[in-house]
């Protein structure tokens, strides 16, 4: 009878594996739960454990904030653009007639009036043309008193009939025909003077001279392309400057004002005040592809602090509202419910006020409703506030106590003093320190 072999190894321990997958999921679920309190008593991430002894009050403490007061004043509204100043008068002098240059009489950078005398050239050889053209005309002259003389005689003669009529006839055909050389005479002499003239450059408008481009001595034509020197026109000057084609409405309600609109030049950096001037007109056309619309002013530049070319920012005043409510920009919020203001109560609580918006001039707001002069709005840390919460001033913030901490330094027990300090564990523990001797 065969032997039967039984087997003695013991069963697989399954009930093992099912307690190790129980402690991993209650581990995970431990991890979740610590993670959710942790987050939802730090919103922003920050650890749960106090940096130091300082930071157990700071969660009971009021957020602090910095409010402005709103003021009534008067309030001037402006249109504002960057522009470019242009000279009135730009001319490039050039020399009429060809010739070498003898004088110079500028010097670069110099203010000129018109009809001053600023080069001059050889005019030796435009004196000989008008001397030539004087003796012309005398030669021309005699030719027709002689002329006369004969066409008297004649006319005696033919009265008497000891002449043919057409010798006559032909005796006043050379009258008239030497009167016409006079008259061309005449012209040329004329002519000869204008060149002569055109010896003695002058300036044609008032303005700054440039730099010189040609020296004495030098020969100067009259189509040379960049010509003596560039006068330009600084007193008046203007400015041209763009504005959005939305704000062109209300600008022409006040073109019809009976005195121009007042405007400002500042320098780039818009804290130089260049010069004061007026609105002078309106382009015509809106530039289509910026949607702006040039406009064009004028300034006396009596201080010579514009240049052509030169960018400026511009500011035009439009009009001043008499007694607006104001407060600074930085405390209007925009939400769902439109522009509101966080106000501070006397009870250093904050409350929510619904406003309506006017115009803005510089760092301020005008408001048409909802807040009173005197009314204290938070300009600065409303971004986690809420209604009726209460705030700290941030100029008086250190002057509220602070809530102790448990890890505040201890203080010494009684009968302790001068005594080492033992350190302590988070439990209470004191710890000591072992010195290992010296091998």
């Amino acid at each position: 009878m065969p032997t039967e072999v039984l087997n003695t190894a013991p069963p697989p321990q399954k009930h093992h594996r099912g307690i190790f997958v129980w402690l991993l999921v209650l581990l995970i679920g431990g991890a979740g739960y610590y993670y959710y309190i942790h987050t939802q008593n730090h919103p922003n991430g920050t650890s749960s454990k106090p940096d130091g002894p300082a930071m157990g009050g700071e969660r009971s403490r009021p957020p602090a904030v910095a409010v402005a007061m709103a003021k009534k004043q008067d309030v001037p509204i402006y249109l504002a653009g960057l522009g470019t100043v242009t000279a009135v008068n730009t001319v490039v002098l050039h020399a009429r007639v060809d010739g070498q240059i003898t004088k110079i009489l500028f010097q670069e950078g110099q203010m000129v009036k018109a009809g001053d005398v600023l080069a001059e050239l050889d005019p030796r050889p435009f004196q000989v043309q008008v001397d030539q053209t004087e003796a012309q005309l005398a030669r021309d002259a005699a030719l027709l008193e002689n002329a006369r003389v004969d066409l008297a005689r004649y006319t005696g003669l033919y009265k008497e009939d000891s002449v043919a009529k057409q010798q006559l006839d032909t005796q006043a055909a050379l009258v008239r025909q030497y009167q016409a050389s006079v008259k061309l005479d005449q012209a040329q002499i004329e002519n000869a003077r204008l060149q002569l003239s055109f010896c003695h450059i002058t300036a044609p408008t008032s303005g700054r001279i440039g730099l010189r481009q040609v020296d004495v001595g030098n020969l100067i034509h009259s189509s040379d392309p960049t010509g003596l020197i560039v006068i330009t026109q600084l007193q008046p000057i203007g400015v041209v400057f763009p504005i959005p084609e939305d704000q062109l409405p209300t600008l022409m309600k006040h073109m019809n004002a009976p005195t121009p609109l007042p405007v400002e030049a500042w320098g780039r950096d818009g804290s130089t005040h260049l010069a004061d001037g007026t609105l002078l007109t309106v382009d015509n056309q809106i530039d289509a592809t910026t949607g702006t619309i040039k406009l064009k002013a004028q300034f006396p530049n009596r201080e010579a602090m514009m240049f052509p070319n030169q960018f400026v920012n511009v500011r035009l005043l439009l009009e001043t509202v008499q007694g607006a409510t104001t407060l600074p920009t930085a405390a209007i919020q925009r939400g769902s419910r439109g522009t509101f203001v966080y106000l501070l109560r006397d009870d250093q609580t904050v409350t929510l006020r619904p406003v309506r918006l006017g115009p803005t001039a510089g760092t301020d707001t005008t408001l048409e409703d909802g807040i009173l002069p005197g009314d204290r709005a938070i300009v600065d840390g409303s971004d986690k506030l809420r209604e009726g919460m209460r705030v700290t001033l941030a100029g008086q913030e250190a002057q509220h106590p602070r809530t102790p901490h448990p890890t505040d330094t201890q203080q010494t027990p009684p009968g302790t003093e001068g005594q080492p300090h033992t350190p302590t564990d988070p439990q209470g523990h004191a710890h000591r320190h072992h010195h290992e001797p010296p091998n």
